[in-house]
């Protein structure tokens, strides 16, 4: 399965601000390799962007929830 992303601007995966990121969220939320993307993301510490739906802030969140609950 192809991510929703693909041949989209990468462009709108990196907004300036994470009120710039509906687009990018708009579209993972239909992508069929949502988690797997997040996961990614997760375990290589992306530090821009919007992956799996998550900006970089979101990202930070989850992982310190993980770190809190292991």
């Amino acid at each position: 399965m192809l991510g929703a992303c693909r041949g989209l601007d990468a462009g709108i995966f990196y907004p300036d601000t994470d009120e710039d990121a509906a687009i990018a969220k708009r579209v993972c939320e239909e992508c069929g390799v949502r988690a797997a993307c997040l996961d990614h993301a997760l375990a290589s510490r992306e530090k821009v962007g919007v992956w799996g739906g998550a900006t970089e802030r979101e990202r930070r969140r989850i992982l310190r929830q993980r770190r809190r609950t292991a």
